[in-house]
């Protein structure tokens, strides 16, 4: 973790049974090296890679990678971000799995309105179950309000649907949604940069036992998760135009998941990098001071499924700027997008 930059913390919700437990087991499984502070918002026992967590406030069990788990009740979350936040802890993200019944604005007021700054919201993430997606709307229209408020939508359980079934399905997704991205998915199978970085730091050679787990899990299959995705890498060495950045990560194109890097902003007397992150809708933007002896280069890497490259590429290639450097006004959209 490095030290002075917030922990994103990112939310999972969904109905009870879309499989956002599986979710978290995969992340855990798949992290990468980034250590992960779990915190389940449910009263009854979870099983977390085959690890009860017993549902009462404070109880804490270590993953044996770094990571941990916690179960606590919603009305103790910001004691326990002040406790998974503070640097002993080592934590580079902190994952939160809501109850099946709760209510994603809470969560999400609770972080928004947590006086820590050493967390940061870092998204939600709305986990459907494809099979029972329509019942569940029958019996709890409020559904419709959660993914309303998501920055990525996971459509979880695919293999359980006929195929002209799950269009129709995400067409209904859509209509609630609008242009927030949707990822289909079986198993909850969701590549962990799609919702956070690895850490910038070495990782040893040595499998832990969590990589044992998933070449375990996978044996005989070649194929690897990121071969599902497409990525873009993008490096400018002239500066770009924060409107037009901005207007690429706030309208993206179809199938972009994710986006992150250092950009270099053409604007007069700016002499800041801004490091950008983007999950689904939800963008973050962290003005930082160049290191010594640092390029200022701007580098990109845009990842997601389905996306037209050619499109993607030429808008990327439209946030370059040239000419007279552009006034502070340039950079208004993006301060809404800067933790305070």
């Amino acid at each position: 973790m490095v030290v002075g930059v917030p922990i994103p913390v990112v939310i999972v919700a969904g109905y009870l049974g879309s499989g956002k437990t599986t979710l978290l087991n995969y992340l855990l499984r798949n992290n990468g090296g980034t250590r992960i502070g779990v915190v389940v918002n449910d009263f009854g026992a979870v099983n977390i890679d085959s690890m009860l967590v017993a549902g009462q406030v404070d109880s804490a069990i270590s993953l044996g990678n770094g990571c941990i788990c916690c179960a606590v009740d919603v009305s103790d979350m910001d004691e326990l971000f002040a406790r998974l936040a503070h640097p002993r802890s080592a934590i580079d993200v902190i994952v939160v799995e809501a109850s099946g019944l709760a209510e994603p604005k809470n969560m999400i007021r609770l972080v928004l309105g947590s006086t820590n700054p050493h967390i940061t919201y870092g998204g939600l993430v709305e986990v459907v179950d494809a099979a029972e997606f329509e019942s569940t709307r029958e019996r709890h229209p409020e559904v419709d309000q959660h993914l309303r408020l998501a920055d990525l939508v996971v459509v979880n359980k695919v293999d359980a649907v006929a195929a002209d079934k799950l269009s129709e399905l995400i067409a209904s997704v859509r209509k609630v949604v609008g242009d927030v991205p949707i990822l289909p998915t079986s198993e909850a199978r969701v590549d962990p940069q799609l919702l956070f970085d690895p850490p910038e730091r070495e990782v040893a050679a040595q499998l832990t036992l969590d990589q044992l787990l998933l070449e375990d899990d996978h044996a005989g299959e070649h194929r690897h998760l990121h071969d599902e995705y497409d990525s873009v890498s993008f490096t400018s060495v002239q500066s770009l135009d924060p409107r037009k950045l901005l207007d690429l990560l706030e309208n993206p194109p179809t199938g972009l998941f994710r986006a992150k890097g250092v950009v270099a902003f053409a604007v007069s007397g700016e002499r800041r990098k801004f490091v950008v992150h983007a999950v689904g809708r939800h963008i973050r933007v962290e003005p930082m001071r160049w290191s010594k002896g640092e390029e200022r280069v701007s580098n990109l890497v845009l990842i997601g499924a389905g996306i037209d490259m050619d499109a993607l590429e030429g808008r990327l290639a439209g946030v370059v700027h040239s000419g007279d450097p552009l006034g502070d006004d340039a950079l208004l959209g993006l301060w809404r997008y800067v933790s305070a």
